[in-house]
């Protein structure tokens, strides 16, 4: 079993593996993992067995692990360490028990994306029963999706436009975010309790049912008036963003005004619902 122990570490089967936060993605410690799989009393000798066995890790080992500063009882020590993709190339060098899982799991989802790519409507399921899992309601699902399809269709709508760099898109999302919420999506993921350092936290994961709507509406709208302006290059595209976000900025605010209450919550939509069942 996999827990989350702090920002630090991670539990598998009641042993730690070390971790740190590294190039906006989690970064684990390479022997800690090679140590749980393999259940070596020696998991540094074991390592270096393995890449000598495996001549093509070894080959891009320098490519796979990278060494990083990691607090230990003892101090700060510098640990060879490697990100999620890193380590599951190591996993599938080391032949033990408690490895074939992993690698069952790699070949299950590699069979999944091939299945997903012949049929897309299939990975819109899967993405459905993933956020079920995280314990997401079904209505609040339907508009995640309904939304992630509105943003494709406005990102596309900009690549055609001569706006491809992702800086690029943040910029124009924000200045819908912006106009739709009073807010940027910085102050809105402080509000919501995220770690900004962490950017692959996505605010939207976290708004309640309102403000998923208020954020479509804000992109859509961005989308149609693009279209009809014509827009071409980021500074038009800009421009249609920022109207786009006003209109849903305006109606955010008259629903305000009729139910009394900000739009914009602190409440985080996940806490909302663990909060529910454990009164439940």
């Amino acid at each position: 079993m996999i827990i989350m122990d702090d920002k630090r570490l991670v539990v598998f089967n009641d042993k730690k593996i070390r971790r740190v936060w590294y190039r906006d993605d989690w970064w684990f410690s390479v022997v800690d993992v090679v140590g749980v799989l393999s259940e070596s009393s020696n998991p540094r000798g074991y390592l270096k067995d393995m890449r000598r066995r495996d001549s093509e890790l070894g080959k891009g080992w320098g490519q796979i692990a990278t060494p990083l500063s990691i607090e230990t009882k003892g101090g700060n020590q510098f640990v060879n360490c490697a990100n999620k993709e890193g380590i599951l190339r190591i996993i599938q060098s080391i032949p033990s028990k408690k490895a074939e899982p992993f690698k069952l799991w790699l070949a299950k989802v590699g069979s999944e994306r091939i299945e997903e790519i012949e049929n897309p409507e299939l990975a819109q399921e899967r993405m459905k029963e993933l956020y079920e899992e995280k314990g997401y309601s079904k209505s609040w699902i339907e508009k995640r999706v309904r939304g992630i399809a509105i943003r494709q269709d406005l990102t596309d709508e900009w690549k055609e436009r001569g706006v491809e760099d992702n800086r690029d898109f943040a910029i124009l999302t924000n200045e819908i975010a912006k106009a739709t919420f009073g807010i940027g999506i910085k102050e809105h993921k402080k509000l919501k309790g995220l770690e900004l350092r962490f950017k692959n936290q996505n605010l939207r994961d976290h708004m309640d049912d309102l403000e998923l709507i208020f954020s479509m509406l804000g992109e859509r709208v961005a989308t149609e008036i693009t279209q009809s302006r014509n827009s071409d290059g980021l500074e038009e595209c800009r421009d249609s963003a920022k109207e786009g976000g006003e209109v849903a900025g305006n109606a955010r605010k008259d629903a305000e005004s009729r139910i009394g209450k900000s739009v914009v919550s602190r409440d985080n939509y996940l806490d909302i619902k663990k909060k529910k069942r454990i009164e439940e």
